[in-house]
């Protein structure tokens, strides 16, 4: 973030060393290095289009075999229902049969036992022996009447009894031939449904491994993408850190305070001491856990001087859009000034190369007692130290 003895940089992606002698950077992104990006990009992105359109087609051939499926399954259950509808058709034929036979089976009972009685009655009497052992002759008419009528009774009974057998008969036997019929249909379209659901499966398993390597793909494509974004960005901040740094090396016995020049902040704070607190503390363990300074890094595991500060308040339980991920110079105008003589701990304090909101180059955490937790520089890493042990500091203090 800076250099002692007068020469003053910011810290690019690899930062800066602190030290005694000149700091070294590691070199900025090249242009090749970005059109080698470019190129890694451009690659993953034909290899992802060409696996979505691969998954489009399989979808689409999943959705035909779907269809075919439903259709399938569809005539199977019809199939079913038409060889329940022939099953009851034929019992219910096999039923009237049955009763027919039955019904026949009595007349036949009666007339035989009548049939008996005749013969006796006529085999062992004379003619005039009936009307004698009778109660009188309108006993013998109304037993002959009788006799007469249960025969052609009888008759009646035995010509239905053979048309209804023909009836049973003949539904019986086209009931069971629609069974079987049904049955070798309900077979067939039983198979078909088995063949249609079996490559509903296989499609649906190529169409499930087809998006996982398309997601694999995406996240591998977004990765590339994030490596040429940082790549370019990288180098714009080297190339702007490196003009910085070269004005800032001409500013010689650079103030340990800068004047007050009329710098304006918000004019309202966000945050309660609860809050505050909690961002100091949450600073103090990374800097006691002694994590690791790297530029552009805002934890969990390392930090830069704004991404210590942006997790610090983060954790205190501020979320967009009330704070947000900015940089040194930009924190300044986000908070609400306060003067040094006022700080409390959590305030924010800034280091410019100048004196201007412009040439802010460093951040910290007021820790009280004219201490400051920050994320000094790569040599340095997380420090504890005196919020004048860094040149420019800024007439104010920023209330989050």
């Amino acid at each position: 973030m800076r250099r002692r003895n007068r020469l003053l940089s910011l810290a690019i992606i690899a930062g800066l060393t602190l030290a005694s002698t000149p700091a070294v950077a590691k070199p900025k992104p090249t242009l090749a290095e970005i059109e080698a990006a470019k190129k890694a990009e451009a690659a993953k992105k034909a290899i992802a289009d060409a696996a979505a359109k691969k998954l489009a087609a399989a979808n689409t051939t999943l959705k035909e075999l779907t269809a075919k499926a439903s259709v399938a399954r569809a005539l199977y259950l019809k199939a079913q229902n038409e060889l329940n509808i022939a099953t009851a058709q034929a019992v219910a034929a096999a039923k009237y049969a049955a009763e027919t036979a039955a019904a026949v089976q009595e007349a036949h009972r009666v007339i035989g036992k009548l049939a008996v009685d005749a013969y006796m009655l006529g085999g062992a009497m004379s003619d005039i022996e009936p009307l004698l052992s009778a109660n009188g002759p309108q006993d013998l008419i109304d037993q002959l009447s009788t006799l007469n009528t249960l025969g052609a009774q009888n008759s009646t009974a035995l010509d239905r009894y053979k048309e209804a057998e023909i009836v049973a008969r003949a539904a019986k036997k086209k009931a069971e031939e629609a069974k079987v019929a049904q049955e070798v249909a309900t077979a067939k379209v039983a198979a078909a449904k088995k063949v249609a659901d079996d490559a509903q499966a296989l499609q649906q398993k190529e169409v499930d491994k087809l998006r996982a390597v398309q997601d694999k793909l995406i996240k591998e494509l977004a990765t590339a993408r994030n490596v040429r974004i940082t790549l370019e960005q990288q180098r714009q901040l080297a190339l702007l850190e490196e003009s910085q740094a070269g004005t800032a090396a001409n500013t010689i016995n650079q103030a340990k305070v800068w004047p007050d020049i009329g710098f304006k902040g918000r004019s309202t704070i966000r945050t309660t001491e609860a809050q505050r607190a909690a961002a100091v503390a949450f600073a103090k363990k990374q800097v006691l856990a002694r994590k690791p300074y790297i530029w552009g890094s805002e934890g969990p595991n390392s930090f830069d001087c704004s991404g210590l500060v942006y997790a610090a308040y983060k954790s205190a339980g501020l979320g967009w859009p009330n704070w947000d991920r900015l940089n040194s110079a930009l924190y300044s105008g986000y908070t609400k000034h306060v003067s040094l003589n006022e700080l409390v701990p959590g305030d924010l304090l800034f280091y410019s190369y100048k004196g201007t909101i412009s040439t802010i180059h460093h951040i910290t955490i007021y820790a009280g007692g004219g201490m400051m937790w920050e994320a000094n520089s790569k040599g340095k890493g997380l420090l504890y130290s005196n919020i004048y042990s860094v040149k420019g500091l800024m007439p104010f203090g920023g209330r989050v």
